[in-house]
């Protein structure tokens, strides 16, 4: 499987921007290329990405604070609104992007790591040069969050026949 599809995922969940985020693992494979094979390099390919796409994102958010918007942007990738919800998606994946996206980035970013993209604990902690208590008390909150804005959208419809909402 490629792994591009992922490291662009990633790179759009912390930039909030489809053309930031390709700008970003455009770096990260230009300094896959630049730098001399490791055999941890090579073995961790997936978890090195993922670390060179989080520290460029770091490096250019220092020098520009204000050039990354918070919340993430959708552009276009889902719905431009609550409620709606985009042919290509099911109506409640598309309210869990979208609340998703209304968290801050460093919650964001470990939902995807670990939750989406499977990272265990301790490589996601290392993508993000955190301890791995950190990590756990982070995704424990960006949890604890997504599940309050789901339920608090949910409280919003009517539940259908079946019961379930969507």
């Amino acid at each position: 499987m490629s792994i591009l599809p992922k490291m662009q995922r990633f790179a759009h969940t912390l930039t909030g921007l489809r053309d930031d985020a390709d700008n970003l693992v455009q770096r990260a494979c230009e300094r896959f290329l630049r730098t001399p094979e490791t055999p941890d390099k090579v073995a961790r390919l997936e978890n090195w990405m993922y670390r060179v796409i989080h520290n460029a994102w770091v490096d250019e958010n220092r020098s520009m604070p204000t050039k990354y918007p918070d919340p993430l942007e959708t552009d276009g990738e889902i719905a431009g609104k609550r409620g709606g919800h985009s042919v290509s998606e099911p109506p409640n994946l598309t309210r869990v992007r979208l609340e998703m996206a209304s968290l801050p980035v460093d919650q964001r970013a470990v939902l995807m790591l670990v939750c989406v993209d499977g990272l265990s604990y301790q490589e996601a902690a290392g993508v993000l040069s955190i301890p791995a208590g950190v990590l756990a008390s982070r995704l424990s909150r960006a949890r604890l969050a997504l599940a309050e804005k789901l339920r608090q959208s949910n409280d919003g419809e009517a539940p259908q026949a079946d019961g379930k909402t969507g």
